[in-house]
């Protein structure tokens, strides 16, 4: 499964508001209108950056018109990063077609359509259901990490931004073994690659939503983000906001960092009002 719609034609700059003019920026898990991904490449795309996005089904070119209704500045994907080799195509493809990725956001994750995935508690998980979550969430990342790795050692730039969680490396809940581990997995892979590639120019850093409004957001979530000091979820603007900066010129110097986006959630021990 994997096509391709659309060619690069953006110019580097739009109204000259833009710090991140010329580069090109892959973003991951870009499908749903309404959420993280799709808010990143919208502000990276609002910022004179060339957009690449990608997700597992068709309505991933929905999401290009969206961005460029001319359907010529943005790339737009569908590949599933479970699999080795469409993670290479679609690097491969994005290469050829731009010559570079400067900019990857890992945010593909926690769900992926036609596989279905289920809250359980750790003794009522199947270790198949155990690996999905983990091939979904994790290995996406790495593999999609390790494609574009060689291209940026080679031009001496890039910029990693990975979507984490505070689930899992700071915080649970009930059900959430598996995608927690894959979180917390992350920020330890991402740790390793800021020490490995800093002297290549490269920098690698995570963003730890905690309570976002997004399609897919449960009553349950609705309901705990309003106990929050904010006394709101946060937007998925808000955290493409983050995403946007680590990825720019004058985050150069920030490397294998986590940075929170949630309404100071995790400083308060009693969450009820």
């Amino acid at each position: 499964m994997y096509d391709a719609v659309g060619e690069s034609g953006m110019s580097s700059t739009r109204g000259g508001r833009s710090t991140l003019s010329g580069p090109t920026a892959l973003i991951t898990g870009a499908g749903s209108a309404e959420g993280i991904g799709f808010a990143c490449a919208r502000k990276l795309h609002a910022a004179g950056v060339r957009v690449v996005i990608t997700s597992t089904t068709d309505r991933i070119h929905s999401r290009a018109r969206e961005l460029d209704a001319s359907g010529e500045a943005v790339l737009s994907f569908v590949a599933d990063l479970t699999v080795e080799t469409e993670v290479q195509r679609l690097v491969d493809s994005v290469l050829s077609r731009l010559g570079g990725i400067d900019i990857l956001v890992n945010n593909a994750g926690m769900t992926q359509t036609g596989r279905p995935t289920k809250s359980k508690p750790l003794i009522e998980t199947s270790f198949a259901e155990w690996q999905n979550q983990i091939a979904i969430t994790l290995h996406t990342a790495f593999r999609m990490t390790r494609a574009v790795l060689p291209g940026m050692t080679a031009r001496k730039y890039g910029r990693i931004v990975n979507i984490t969680s505070v689930t899992g490396p700071l915080v649970s809940n009930p059900g959430s073994a598996a995608y927690g581990a894959a979180k917390a997995a992350m920020d330890g892979m991402m740790r390793a690659v800021a020490i490995e590639t800093g002297r290549d120019g490269i920098t690698i850093n995570g963003v730890a939503p905690g309570w976002i409004a997004t399609g897919s957001s449960t009553e349950s979530e609705k309901i705990a983000a309003l106990h929050t000091p904010l006394g709101r979820a946060g937007t998925p603007d808000e955290v493409a906001a983050a995403v946007c900066f680590l990825a720019s010129p004058e985050a150069a110097y920030i490397t294998g960092q986590i940075l929170v986006i949630d309404g100071g959630n995790i400083l308060q021990e009693k969450k009820v009002s």
